[in-house]
């Protein structure tokens, strides 16, 4: 049986708008979380689910990642897997990685892709064998986070390796449930983008019936997504950019979200 056959995928709310992610293989029994930002959202979902917790993964050091991290370590014994650059801020960390490691977390291949520019020590996890990404606070969907510790150039290389390095069909879970914002102003840069217009109206919907919009997929980011698009000439020409390199145009994408 293939392992995506037996993986099952829960995603809930924690605090204000992040979302904690729970993967779990029914065959191992395995259960890998990413990110922790509230104990008590995890311990509920794994007393719904029956799960037992086995690892966790963290993709950086915001407090509204972390903040029920040492709680969960204690109750649960799981295994804390974070990037080298967190060490020293997180301390529950057991097991650091860099840019092109990877891990296996039960029959999980588990590959760790460094995406600085929101922190330094910010880590996207891929796993290929079951077709999913968790990108944290880097790739938003329809959007990106804002740049904190990196600079915009940082980002936009970023942005850029988790296109190469991220097929079509992957489906992205990240840190936050920011989609309908980021809607309202992606329309500001593509309005007359048809594929965005139409995900814009769905996510409406999904929201006002009080629906998460993810995961979303690699394909539909590309498609919709502004601050992907920075390299597309007609989002550069939608800004008055002609010509310029896909590295300004993110950069004049993202000033203009962090002023809207």
């Amino acid at each position: 049986m293939a392992l995506g056959d037996t993986t099952a995928i829960h995603q809930f709310s924690c605090l204000d708008d992040n979302f904690g992610v729970l993967i779990h293989d029914s065959e191992s029994g395995t259960t890998v979380a990413v990110d922790v930002p509230e104990a008590s959202a995890y311990a509920s979902a794994l007393e719904e689910t029956g799960w037992t917790l086995t690892h966790i993964l963290i993709t950086h050091h915001h407090w509204d990642h972390v903040e029920g991290l040492g709680d969960l370590k204690t109750s649960t014994g799981a295994t804390v897997i974070g990037p080298a650059r967190s060490r020293m801020k997180i301390p529950e960390i057991d097991r650091t990685v860099e840019d092109g490691d990877t891990v296996h977390c039960g029959p999980y291949k588990i590959d760790a892709i460094s995406t600085p520019g929101h922190t330094l020590d910010q880590i996207s996890w891929h796993l290929p064998d079951i077709g999913v990404a968790h990108t944290g606070d880097t790739l938003f969907s329809l959007g990106c986070g804002r740049v904190f510790e990196g600079d915009m150039e940082m980002m936009w290389s970023s942005l850029s390796k988790l296109l190469r390095k991220l097929p079509d069909e992957t489906r992205i879970y990240c840190g936050h449930e920011y989609t309908a914002d980021n809607a309202k102003f992606a329309l500001t840069i593509e309005p007359d983008n048809a594929e965005l217009q139409k995900r814009a109206a769905e996510v409406e919907d999904l929201r006002a019936a009080g629906k998460s919009t993810l995961p979303t997929s690699m394909k539909l980011e590309k498609a919709t997504n502004p601050f992907l698009r920075a390299g597309e000439a007609s989002v550069a020409a939608a800004l008055g950019m002609d010509g310029k390199n896909a590295e300004e145009v993110f950069a004049e994408i993202r000033t203009r979200k962090d002023n809207a």
